[in-house]
């Protein structure tokens, strides 16, 4: 006897305002990030922690070492995933708001035009940068969001936009 399937569900809600907030307070509060690439070397994805922050633009940023195996990835290829958002200290983590963003890494070269407004920036937000910012390897590199999944807790689940996360 086969067994049958249970009825298709989406879990996906219709995105409404108050996910659209959800989802721009994450970013504009996040000062870091995991971040998903793929090796050019091997295809597999790999998975990073880099700093984050909030451009003049209202863009999202990391400064990066063009030594790090993040950044030779996203010149190698742009695509790239972030997960924003940590739990609090208590409760279930899978029950705190949380973000998964598909991107376009766009690297920003030293000295150009949008570099000292950024550098700026940076720096008010990460102040310890001051320590590495103006070494020779380290450069911007913007996340232009495609799109996005936030997991607002539990049952909370919407599709956004690059529109929805405009900040």
């Amino acid at each position: 006897m086969a067994a049958t399937q249970p009825p298709s569900i989406d879990p996906i809600r219709s995105t409404d305002d108050a996910a659209r907030e959800l989802a721009r307070g994450l970013l504009r509060e996040a000062r870091f990030g995991s971040l998903g690439t793929i090796d050019p070397e091997t295809g597999h994805p790999q998975v990073t922690r880099v700093a984050l922050g909030i451009g003049p633009d209202g863009g999202l940023y990391t400064l990066v070492s063009g030594l790090s195996a993040h950044s030779r990835a996203l010149r190698a290829d742009p695509r790239a995933g972030l997960l924003i958002g940590e739990p609090d200290a208590k409760g279930d983590p899978l029950t705190h708001p949380r973000l998964s963003l598909s991107a376009r890494a766009r690297t920003i070269a030293p000295n150009h035009p949008e570099d000292a407004a950024l550098r700026q920036r940076w720096l008010a937000d990460h102040p310890k940068a001051k320590f590495y910012i103006d070494l020779p390897d380290f450069f911007f590199v913007e996340f232009v969001p495609l799109g996005a999944l936030l997991n607002g807790g539990f049952a909370r689940a919407f599709r956004l936009t690059p529109d929805d996360l405009r900040l």
